[in-house]
């Protein structure tokens, strides 16, 4: 659903949280966590807190393990944007009746495999016959209370990092397509396949102020939600930016998925573009990336660490902006 409409919807929704709901919808932030103290019988003094989300799509690429994969890889990551480290899931999935069962089997294995690699137990599930195959998980994680990485955490004089190229949105675009073969994609479903364990793990020791996962809303609309709910605006240097190989030039003929030409209508009003950017690297920024990486707002004095740490990982180490007191847009992209 398009940012917008979306909003729009949460607006009238006031669900009571008796309190216990520490980030909830109202802030677009990646999951809601819910605080555990004093219930059913646990402490009072604990910090532990739940994680909670939920994603499933249709598929984004046409072999079906990656595929399974993917989408693992992208509900898992809503957890490690909030800091947390998820604990067990719940399968979502809409299968087509004429379905292949090997490729069934085989979307269910993808899905298995990064669960297991992140140490995340599957505790069931629901299926159903659907037009189009459709999968995913509800995810529940833990975290510490006091050290959530909400989208309203961010605070001026914080530097931006990113943990994986943009263009999936255009990759996937040219693929379905036909103008790039599964030779070109490949590559790119192993970044979508990636999950952000580790990135999670180099922000956490660096005690980040807010993160969020670059994913439908692309990175402009999620950095975006990280700007209007720290009261702030966020500046990305676009020349800086990581771009998967071939992703501009794809974009740059036209092939970013229908999540650019929305992004750019529904945020057009928040977003200042400054000086003369290349057309196709601006479509890249507003279009919709599949689990993507980590926005990662860290404040200056512990920018040496999160690079080492990241290096240590092996992870990219890119610095892709500022944090800016609140000026009248919420993003610039210069």
């Amino acid at each position: 659903m398009p940012m917008g409409q979306l909003a729009h919807v949460l607006r009238g929704v006031n669900a009571s949280s008796g309190g216990r709901l520490l980030v909830g919808p109202e802030t677009f932030d990646d999951a809601g966590i819910v605080e555990l103290r004093g219930v059913g019988g646990l402490p009072a003094d604990t910090h532990a807190a739940l994680v909670q989300t939920v994603d499933y799509f249709p598929p984004v690429v046409d072999d079906p393990y990656y595929y399974g994969a993917i989408a693992a890889a992208n509900s898992l990551s809503d957890v490690y944007a909030m800091g947390g480290q998820p604990f067990s899931a719940l399968n979502l999935a809409g299968i087509p009746r004429d379905f292949p069962p090997e490729w069934t089997a085989e979307i269910f294995r993808g899905g298995m495999d990064k669960l297991r690699e992140a140490g995340c137990i599957l505790a069931g599930g629901h299926t159903v016959a659907s037009k189009e195959a459709l999968f995913g998980f509800a995810v529940t994680g833990i975290v510490d209370a006091r050290k959530v990485k909400a989208n309203s955490g961010a605070r001026a004089g914080d530097v931006l990092y990113l943990t994986k190229p943009l263009g999936m949105g255009a990759m996937t675009t040219a693929a379905k397509r036909g103008v790039i073969g599964w030779k070109e994609l490949e590559p790119a479903a192993r970044v979508m396949a990636t999950l952000n364990d580790r990135a999670a793990e180099a922000m956490n020791a660096c005690d980040a102020h807010a993160a969020t996962d670059i994913t439908g809303f692309g990175l402009v609309g999620h950095a975006r939600n990280i700007a209007v709910a720290s009261k702030l605006t966020l500046e990305l240097v676009t020349a800086q930016l990581p771009l998967f190989p071939g992703a501009l030039e794809l974009a740059r003929a036209g092939h970013c998925s229908g999540g650019a030409k929305r992004g750019r209508a529904a945020l057009a009003e928040e977003v200042e573009i400054v000086g003369a950017l290349e057309e196709a690297l601006v479509n890249l920024v507003f279009d919709a990336e599949t689990s993507g990486g980590l926005l990662i707002c860290v404040p200056a004095e512990q920018e040496a660490r999160l690079r080492a740490e990241l290096e240590r990982r092996q992870l990219p180490v890119v610095r892709v902006g500022t944090v800016l007191p609140k000026r009248e847009r919420a993003i610039r992209l210069v």
